[in-house]
């Protein structure tokens, strides 16, 4: 029972280290796949701030971006394959089973091929849809369960959006998160010009989603678009620029760098359980030494050496260190697969972590057990052989 209790700190410290890594890896893995999925080689350009004095207002506050802009970036700039001008707005949707409060988002008929997004039911709004501003709408499929239920399709449907009829071409495909946690799926499209003249009333748009065609062209892609609307909007040298573009390289190696640092940190925090677990098994052994004084004085009398009794106790120290661990390397396993079973959430076991483990609590082994091995190993025969 104390052997068990002794392991049990290195198993709980190992399996916690892989667990860890492995939430940490997973959530790193899933953000690179979720880019991926959006597209490597998409471009993001958004309207940038504005204020007045001190007072500085936040992104999309200037509304100098325009639909013009957008078709002067796919006309003027080499390796542009599709661009989708955008606005977003918020209201409630209606249709005869349900309403839901969701985002509608402007785009245009690109879009789906940027996101590389097919359609469920029905299909995309087309480019004379949104050369006519028609009243058509694209529902992602968690708008289209809270407003027809699941697997209906509402092809030819009609909705109401900020009370005015739209027409249901489609349903795309179900998405899931995106990187930045938001739900892909929650959403109403419609063309980008029906949402200004209709919905909104405005001339200017909030962002434009450009694909690039090559995937390794991207940041030469997005200094060309920061020079031309550099030249378009006017602004002198020196002056900051009115607008942002930023390339999905840029915002996945931000958001995996934390994601890095943040596994970085749980493995250290259970690496501590690690270290007490080693501190565990030296002072047990310590308590062994003690109780078998009388033994090691024996075996020390009959002619084993100093050496002889320092092995026995580190080897004892070692094994226990790797037994504890690889258990622990199993519950690490098991917990991890637990915590996508029941909590969803993406795990990776990682070799390293496991590799890296199953040393630390070896060593741990060898440097908690030395002591205890030395002390054992410094005894005097005759004192030990006299010891109650």
């Amino acid at each position: 029972m104390r052997t068990a209790l002794t392991a049990l700190g290195m198993i709980i410290g190992v399996a916690a280290v892989i667990v860890m890594v492995a939430i940490g890896t997973g959530a790193s893995s899933s953000i690179q796949a979720q880019i991926r999925s959006a597209g490597s080689n998409i471009v993001m350009v958004t309207a940038g701030s504005g204020g007045f004095g001190p007072v500085r207002q936040g992104q999309g506050a200037v509304t100098t971006l325009t639909a013009d802009d957008a078709a002067a970036i796919k006309q003027e700039i080499p390796g542009i394959r599709y661009i989708s001008p955008g606005l977003n707005t918020r209201t409630q949707i209606v249709a005869s089973a349900g309403n839901w409060n969701t985002q509608v988002q402007g785009a245009s008929a690109e879009l789906a091929a940027i996101r590389s997004w097919p359609a469920q039911f029905g299909s995309f709004f087309t480019e004379d849809d949104v050369t006519a501003a028609r009243k058509v709408a694209v529902l992602g499929s968690v708008v289209r369960d809270q407003l027809f239920g699941p697997d209906v399709d509402p092809t030819g449907q009609v909705i109401r959006i900020n009370n005015q009829p739209f027409t249901v071409s489609g349903v795309m495909a179900s998405k899931g998160q995106s990187g930045m946690g938001q739900d892909q799926d929650d959403v109403v499209f419609v063309p980008y010009t029906t949402v200004m003249k209709k919905l909104r009333g405005i001339t200017f748009i909030q962002q434009a989603q450009v694909s690039a065609a090559s995937a390794t062209d991207t940041s030469a892609t997005a200094d060309r678009i920061a020079a031309l609307l550099r030249v378009r909007h006017k602004i002198q040298p020196g002056d900051p620029d009115d607008f942002m573009v930023r390339t999905m390289e840029e915002m996945a190696a931000v958001r995996v760098q934390a994601t890095q640092t943040m596994t970085a940190l749980l493995a250290s925090i259970a690496g501590v359980s690690l270290l007490v677990g080693g501190i565990g098994i030296m002072n047990i052994m310590l308590v062994s030494v003690t109780e078998r004084t009388r033994e090691i004085g024996l075996r020390m009398a009959i002619g084993a050496r100093g050496r002889d009794v320092l092995l026995q106790f580190l080897v004892e120290a070692v094994v226990l260190s790797l037994f504890g661990g690889s258990i622990g390397i199993a519950l690490g396993f098991a917990l991890s697969q637990g915590v996508t079973f029941w909590m969803n959430w993406p795990t990776a076991v990682s070799p390293q972590a496991v590799v890296v483990a199953f040393g630390f609590a070896a060593m741990t082994g060898v440097f908690f057990g030395f002591y205890p091995a030395r002390k054992a190993a410094a005894l005097d025969p005759i004192d030990a052989l006299r010891f109650e």
